[in-house]
């Protein structure tokens, strides 16, 4: 389809093999993700989901689905000749993560998921709707971007936007989605954050593919993911969640845990949804290495 995917290894050749799946979609992988695994036990592995981050062309919605991202992660994995790895997924990742494992379960050792999203109409309808309680201020300032007779509907709204061809549309409604995710995104605004949006070769791509993906329902069917969970809950998984995650609160997680038996669980006490808090990269380290010695 013309897209050409970014890809990188790290850590012990000879390692347990894991596939680290970004957040977004559209986010990119962001170099603090190597640091959750010890490069002397892992392999680790991680890609940038077509259209963003160093894969080309950049924001490119065409031949994007879920389904095609699927079966790039199972390309790369023949690619390096590996037979089965641990599948980390954070934010978005989680979704993609248990939609590859179910169709590919023979493939997975096992899951670390944090920030769970499960793909479901109440989880996108409280990201555009629910989050504007927590957040009014920041929530008008998004919508302010909208034309008024657009801001009923902001999915759609933005998602027209963002398609448009015209720079002097679709850059300005990039950059109020990614700074609505920026301000809710943690227990502060982190200044790196609010810096890599301004650069539109990071806001467009997670604007347009956010929104492409949300307007086609993440191209899942309703509670698909965990329709099928009974094809990888004999593996183990650790959940991390965060008990002020305002972009994947923490029902999503707990729902996960509950329908798979023998998964683990964490809520931070402390935490929001970016890495970048301490706690929760001290939470996300504990989950990889508690699934370290399952496996």
């Amino acid at each position: 389809d013309g897209h050409h995917v970014w890809w990188e290894a790290c850590g012990n050749p000879t390692g347990v093999p894991v596939i680290y799946l970004h957040g977004g979609p559209g986010g990119a992988t962001q170099p603090l993700a190597r640091r959750f695994f010890d490069p002397s036990h892992f392999r680790y592995v991680t890609m940038h989901q077509r259209g963003c981050g160093q894969s080309t062309p950049l924001a490119e919605t065409h031949g994007n689905t879920t389904q095609v991202l699927i079966a790039d992660i199972e390309r790369l994995r023949d690619h390096l000749g590996i037979a089965r790895w641990l599948v980390v997924g954070g934010s978005w990742g989680t979704a993609l993560g248990l939609a590859y494992g179910e169709s590919h379960p023979e493939a997975c050792l096992g899951f670390v998921l944090a920030g769970v999203t499960l793909g479901r109409d109440v989880d996108r309808h409280w990201w555009w709707h629910g989050t504007a309680k927590l957040f009014p201020e920041a929530f008008d300032a998004l919508i302010s971007a909208l034309p008024e007779k657009s801001r009923n509907n902001p999915v759609t709204g933005f998602h027209a936007q963002l398609m448009d061809p015209n720079p002097a549309i679709h850059l300005p409604a990039a950059r109020a989605v990614c700074m609505f995710s920026a301000a809710t995104v943690g227990l502060s605004p982190d200044p790196a954050v609010l810096e890599r949006y301004e650069n539109p070769d990071n806001s467009l791509p997670l604007a347009r593919l956010f929104l492409h993906y949300s307007v086609n329902r993440h191209f899942l069917r309703s509670n698909q993911l965990l329709d099928n969970l009974s094809r990888i809950r004999h593996l183990p998984c650790a959940i991390q969640s965060s008990r002020y995650d305002v972009t994947t609160p923490p029902e999503a997680a707990w729902t996960l845990h509950k329908a798979w038996p023998g998964s683990t669980i964490d809520i931070v006490r402390d935490g929001a949804h970016s890495t970048a808090d301490p706690s929760v990269a001290r939470a996300m380290l504990n989950a990889v290495e508690t699934i370290k010695e399952q496996l």
